[in-house]
């Protein structure tokens, strides 16, 4: 499905995730959320399913001016064949040095796709409001050129087991939390992973957790505290 409205820019969501009935009732799906938080007017988004096997026309990707790659229930150190395919992607635009923009899922599976390691996190899930913490010195990504000056720090929602374990050669780690060591990392001026959610808004978390505790898939007991201490 594409989205087509007048403008000069154009840019492609990659989905890796399926709408959540919470989120196609409240904001009429995920493209729209990603559209609201990182979209400006008079700008042209295309959205493409990859978990469901839909990708852009390699013949077309010269036409595009950046790309943002969703967060996944699934794994980016997994074997799926539209995984696998999503890799060749990255690299491809990395050859082009095409922006893009890799959120939580998407920060590991460029990492995997550029030549770094993932896995499971060594200290577990970490769910709610982090405070990352940014490497002093950086050299500016231009996703981050508009800012009059870095932070030394931002709050940022988490929801993740996974985590990038090393970064591919060449990159650059710009971010880390004491929960994460590779919060954010940039490979020239044309990428840039996050994995936290800058999309995500406090309710979508929340059904996120419910979510979560509801399949089995996390729990909380009375001996431990599963979410991290930072207030949302």
């Amino acid at each position: 499905m594409k989205l087509i409205t007048a403008g000069e820019r154009r840019y492609a969501l990659l989905l890796a995730a399926r709408d959540s009935d919470y989120v196609k009732k409240v904001y009429g799906g995920y493209f729209n959320v990603f559209v609201a938080a990182f979209g400006e007017e008079g700008e042209r988004w295309d959205l493409f399913r990859v978990v469901d096997g839909e990708f852009p026309d390699m013949n077309e990707l010269h036409k595009y001016d950046g790309f943002v790659v969703s967060g996944s229930p699934y794994d980016a150190y997994g074997k799926d064949y539209w995984i696998l395919k999503l890799c060749f992607l990255l690299q491809t635009l990395d050859a082009m040095e095409k922006k893009v923009l890799g959120i939580c899922f998407g920060h590991q599976v460029l990492c995997r796709s550029l030549g770094g390691k993932v896995g499971k996190a060594y200290t577990g899930w970490d769910i709610g409001l982090r405070k990352v913490k940014i490497v002093e010195d950086i050299s500016v990504p231009s996703f981050l050129e508009d800012l009059d000056e870095i932070p030394s720090s931002l709050s940022i929602i988490e929801c993740h087991q996974d985590e990038v374990w090393e970064v591919p050669m060449g990159a650059e780690v710009i971010a880390f939390s004491d929960k994460t060591g590779v919060e954010m990392f940039a490979i020239g001026q044309h990428i840039l992973g996050i994995q936290g959610h800058p999309e995500y808004t406090k309710d979508i978390l929340y059904n996120l957790i419910d979510r979560l505790l509801d399949n089995n898939s996390i729990e909380v007991t009375g001996s431990s505290n599963l979410f991290n201490s930072d207030p949302i």
